[in-house]
């Protein structure tokens, strides 16, 4: 099988796509599966499979600079899919890199996967575009409905997708680093450099941006900074980092976190606190479970079909910060539930493995081309 992978997120990138993508690469190569990616981020030669990606031009995306929007037209991509002639093309961005994948894939019968990371039309209200989620969403359906599947990462989302009319849906899980994130990595030294020796600490790990609804957050710990001791960490970078650190004077600002370091502050953590609504599942919640870390998260989106309400962590209201605090007391009310909690977070996190996840997205890929050509095949007779 030979397969042809567009994305716009790749390593040095370091989002929830980046490390999704990243493992589906180690997985096909330990299936002897030959692949290419086409991106307009290129990795480090650290990367196994940094000689399988070709670079596609590109110009910086306007709402946040670390991240580009292809050029496909200008790159001279056809000669190497003509070369490499691929079985199937799977599609990672509805842009006009995806589209390109898709109108090569069509013109040569080749069949098209698809993956759904990204809540894009959640995106537009938070930047005073509601106007143009109908439109947004009539995309999104007229495109994945030219896929013969598409992948989707939690229950909650594929529901939410075939209310708006997209079909042919299959669940594509994540997987997490049980030996990277693990609780023996808790660090004294660690919570003391930041004055959290004796305190309980939350942590939030993620881009700071607007839609990952931090301002549910600050309100939240407004509610709480009075009532009780502890250290709020926040793991990150973004366009709101200077405006959190106005409103959050107290709290602990790491910038980005990576390997070892990040794991660090996850297992030196109390507990994991992650407001988001947009999430299409939420990698952060499974390598803070990993980590012994209960969660508290929202009724919206992936996250609440990973957290089991009562037992690794609590679901609160969407977008109600009064709520999410009181989630957030209810643990710092109880410290030895709290680390009972932790406990069962590991215990959660041990039935995401990527192996066998990624190992049925291989077997779909095999289904999928299969049947693309019998259904051609029977057609053609």
């Amino acid at each position: 099988m030979k397969l042809a992978i567009f994305t716009e997120s790749l390593p040095p990138n370091t989002d929830g796509v980046v490390k999704t993508l990243s493992r589906l690469a180690d997985s096909l190569l330990d299936e002897h599966i030959d692949f290419k990616f086409f991106s307009p981020v290129k990795p480090e030669s650290g990367y196994a499979w940094a000689d399988r990606v070709k670079k596609v031009g590109s110009v910086p995306l306007f709402l946040y600079k670390d991240y580009k929007l292809s050029l496909p037209y200008f790159s001279g991509i056809d000669v190497d899919l003509d070369a490499m002639r691929p079985d199937l093309v799977h599609i990672c961005t509805p842009s006009l890199l995806g589209l390109f994948g898709m109108d090569y894939a069509r013109k040569n019968s080749i069949p098209i996967v698809s993956s759904y990371h990204t809540n894009f039309v959640d995106y537009f209200s938070y930047f005073g575009l509601d106007g143009l989620e109908a439109s947004g969403w009539n995309y999104l359906k007229w495109f994945h409905n030219r896929c013969e599947r598409t992948y989707v990462p939690s229950p909650s989302v594929i529901s939410e997708l075939q209310q708006k009319g997209i079909r042919d849906m299959e669940l594509w899980q994540r997987g997490i680093e049980l030996e990277r994130f693990n609780p023996a990595k808790r660090s004294r030294q660690l919570r003391e450099s930041i004055g959290a020796d004796a305190k309980p600490v939350l942590l939030f790990v993620g881009r700071l941006i607007n839609h990952k609804d931090l301002e549910d957050l600050v309100e939240a710990h407004t509610i709480l900074e009075n009532r009780y001791d502890y250290k709020l960490v926040i793991v990150g970078d973004g366009p709101m980092k200077a405006e959190l650190i106005e409103k959050l004077p107290e709290a602990h600002f790491t910038g980005y976190q990576y390997g070892e370091d990040l794991a660090r502050w996850y297992a030196s953590a109390d507990i994991f606190v992650f407001p988001s609504t947009t999430e299409t599942f939420g990698n952060v919640i499974l390598e803070a479970f990993a980590s012994g870390l209960p969660a508290i998260g929202v009724a919206k989106g992936g996250v609440a079909d990973i957290i089991n309400h009562g037992v690794d962590g609590y679901i609160a209201e969407p977008k109600n910060p009064a709520d999410f605090a009181a989630k957030i007391a209810l643990l710092l009310d109880n410290p030895d539930y709290r680390v009972l909690m932790g406990v069962q977070a590991r215990v959660t996190a041990k039935n995401y493995c990527w192996n066998t996840i990624n190992g049925k997205l291989i077997k779909s890929y095999e289904r999928v081309i299969e049947n693309y050509y019998n259904k051609k095949y029977h057609l053609a007779s």
